[in-house]
């Protein structure tokens, strides 16, 4: 098969080429719209922007669209670039399979399927038939699956979609066996799971909220409610609800034994509260803890006490056991005591606890009795990311996947028993892993923090300070990046480009205190972090100034734009994903308020005020400086990050930069913050990324 190849275009190439001309963009009218924080004027003049419903919006994104459009478009090799994408998409995935209900349930995708079809057999060497096929919700696949649960007896399944991408979600329940479709029909969920209790399930979700503020009006009034098979959503029953704090969310789940509800209340991505409802005696709602100082995660109720995965007195995780019968802290006791990786996950399945823990941001897997006590290490096959281990306490075998840069997700069933793993299924990819290596390297940020970061690249790689750089970072919300497999990538590194990706600080590759870092009056650091990272990378000889790309989405976009307004001569292309770009106002939207924790809010003090408006993208951007070329994304149903961000800041940059290298933005719509995003979008997104990315990093494509 022909593979696309890179011509490094020489110096003296480049110099006979045409120069640059700056693009002619959208005008985009200004309005007298100023906010006074603590005596500070700031004008916001692109304010309009923010009505996602305005007729005047709506002509402003096919405008600029049109733009983007017309750019890529002039890119020859672009064709080439999607088709490759596309034969490297297409090969057959499968995921972990999971026993529910007496049955087996697996996700497959056969390559190129918009949405990954829901498969169900009896047994593990029984035939499968489908069960949810999420590609029939529309023609398109913008309709993706969000929740999939199937029922403790087996008899029906729960099932969440959502439209567009949007957070929103609506569910529905069906018979398995028959396979028909219920009438059940619950709308507003939100950041909801589901649970079974006998013939209903619990669930949690907001009032419907007014005309024209569904992807962007403020989310308040959590409510959980338990909604009885064949009933219709008025008749569901209110289980709790908290008026006083409109802002506070709620969620519920089952323990196995169906003697608790747990209740867990947020009031931002840091720390949560957690109540308990002893199910069976319909006794009343206890707060076990009230206060959102640290992370409680309920495993289950065993023998009369609650297993909790927590970082109380424990920046990087434990397992503690509450007994129900004297809830009071005092009585609480480690079962699994911190240790000296980041606990992430807690499985209790086999009659043992599966921990996965994270060890410089890679994982691995010790297991304990019931007792709490060590037993041994789960040997795996390669260093990466690993996933899975779910089911029941009286499960023989469980399933897990693992990960790395160069390695599919390939699954394994573990003999719990016997501690044995199994090879049992592994995609086959156009690509040979063993021509790459992996690295870790540890730089030096600004204040002297070793921070680690990957380098993946071709084997026999030449540090001559030529080679062109992926750059890639997230650094917050204690999220942490591991090693992991993207398709797309391979575009990138079968051409001889370089991945290199950053675990910075505010993430949670080190537990709390590494996250904390990252935060509030400390958010600098992580730009810091970046920007060192650019500059090892530089100082190595892997690459030089304006040969690196970098790229984040989300937080990562706050990232990607913050740091190009500070250093921009170390890029040559920026790439910032449905990014949080207006640091002043992001809590006014949705869920926005929920980030307060990482970031502070321009109305807490004068103080804050000042430090979020010295880093925000949309504020800081420079008159009178050389910017690389930005291609920014975002989509007109993410009610996540709000597409205003991202508008205002590219009317923004549009305005002040007058140099030629193009500041883009490509819209996509009947798309969110990127999950449930269907297969022909990602890939006609990344093809637009990535010729955009070599046409701006100097690099001319070909087939050979």
């Amino acid at each position: 098969m022909k593979k696309l190849v890179f011509v490094f275009l020489l110096a003296g190439f480049m110099a006979c080429q045409p120069t640059k001309k700056r693009l002619d963009y959208p005008m985009t009218k200004k309005v007298d719209t100023v906010d006074v924080y603590f005596g500070h004027e700031v004008p916001d003049p692109y304010r309009w922007l923010e009505d996602d419903n305005s007729e005047e919006t709506k002509a402003w994104v096919e405008a600029q669209n049109l733009v983007t459009n017309a750019y890529l478009a002039e890119v020859p090799y672009r064709e080439q670039v999607e088709k490759r994408l596309t034969e490297l998409w297409d090969y057959p995935k499968i995921s972990a399979p999971f026993k529910r209900g007496g049955n087996f349930y697996v996700f497959k995708n056969n390559g190129l399927q918009n949405q990954s079809v829901a498969y169900i057999k009896s047994d593990l060497d029984a035939e499968e038939r489908v069960i949810l096929d999420p590609n029939t919700f529309s023609e398109d696949g913008t309709i993706s699956l969000t929740n999939f649960t199937p029922s403790e007896d087996g008899k029906y399944l729960a099932y969440g979609i959502s439209r567009g991408g949007s957070d929103w979600r609506e569910f529905y329940v069906k018979e398995i066996e028959s396979g028909k479709l219920l009438d059940d029909h619950i709308n507003w969920a939100k950041f909801s799971g589901i649970s079974w209790l006998n013939d209903g399930f619990f669930y949690s979700r907001y009032p419907e909220p007014k005309e024209g503020d569904k992807l962007k009006g403020v989310n308040e009034h959590s409510k959980v409610y338990f909604h009885k098979v064949g009933t219709q959503q008025s008749e569901d029953k209110l289980v709790y609800e908290d008026p006083e704090h409109p802002q506070w969310g709620f969620s519920a789940g089952v323990t196995d034994d169906e003697k608790y509800l747990i209740i867990s209340v947020t009031e931002s991505t840091s720390g949560n509260a957690f109540y308990i409802k002893d199910i069976k005696s319909c006794g009343k709602v206890i707060k076990v803890v009230e206060d959102f100082d640290y992370d409680f995660y309920v495993l289950d109720h065993v023998d009369g006490k609650l297993l909790v995965r927590t970082n109380y007195q424990a920046p990087k995780y434990k397992v503690i056991a509450i007994d129900v019968n004297n809830l009071s802290r005092d009585a609480w006791t480690d079962f699994i005591p911190e240790k000296e990786g980041v606990l992430e996950q807690v499985s209790l399945v086999g009659g043992k606890v599966i921990a996965n823990y994270l060890k410089d941001a890679h994982n691995e897997v010790e297991v304990f009795n019931m007792n709490g006590e060590y037993l041994y290490n789960i040997e795996l096959p390669v260093l990466g990311s690993v996933g899975g281990f779910s089911g029941k306490k009286e499960d023989d075998f469980t399933f897990y996947t693992i990960t790395s840069f160069t390695t599919p997700s390939t699954v394994y069933k573990y003999n719990i028993n016997d501690n044995i793993s199994a090879f049992y299924q592994a995609p086959d990819v156009d690509f040979d892993a063993n021509a790459y290596e992996t690295k870790q390297v540890f730089y030096t940020s600004n204040d002297g923090a070793k921070i680690p970061m990957f380098i993946v690249h071709k084997k026999g790689l030449k540090l001559n300070g030529k080679n062109p750089v992926l750059l890639y970072g997230y650094g917050g919300f204690n999220i942490s990046l591991t090693p992991s497999f993207n398709v797309s990538r391979l575009v990138w590194l079968e051409q001889g480009g370089i991945y290199a990706m950053m675990n910075l600080r505010g993430g949670g590759e080190y537990g709390e205190e590494w996250h904390k870092a990252g935060t509030i009056m400390q958010k600098q650091n992580v730009f810091d972090d970046c920007i060192a990272a650019a500059e090892y990378l530089i100082a190595e000889n892997y690459t030089s100034k304006g040969k690196i790309a970098l790229m984040g989405g989300s937080n990562g976009g706050l990232l990607v734009g913050a740091v190009i307004n500070q250093r921009p001569e170390l890029f040559g292309a920026a790439f910032p994903a449905v990014g949080v770009m207006d640091m002043l106002r992001y809590h006014k939207f949705t869920i926005g308020r929920y980030w307060a924790t990482d970031y502070g809010t321009s109305e807490d003090s004068e103080e804050m005020f000042k430090y979020l408006y010295a880093y925000s993208p949309l504020h800081s951007i420079k008159e009178n400086v050389e910017y690389p070329a930005v291609l920014v994304t975002t989509a007109d149903h993410d009610d996540r990050v709000v597409p205003a961000h991202s508008f205002k800041y590219m009317a923004t940059l549009q305005e002040k930069y007058l140099g030629n290298n193009p500041v883009l933005i490509r819209i996509e719509s009947k798309a969110g913050h990127g999950a449930g995003k269907p297969t022909t979008k990602i890939i006609e997104e990344y093809a637009d990324v990535y010729s955009f990315m070599f046409k701006n990093l100097g690099l001319t494509p070909r087939y050979e």
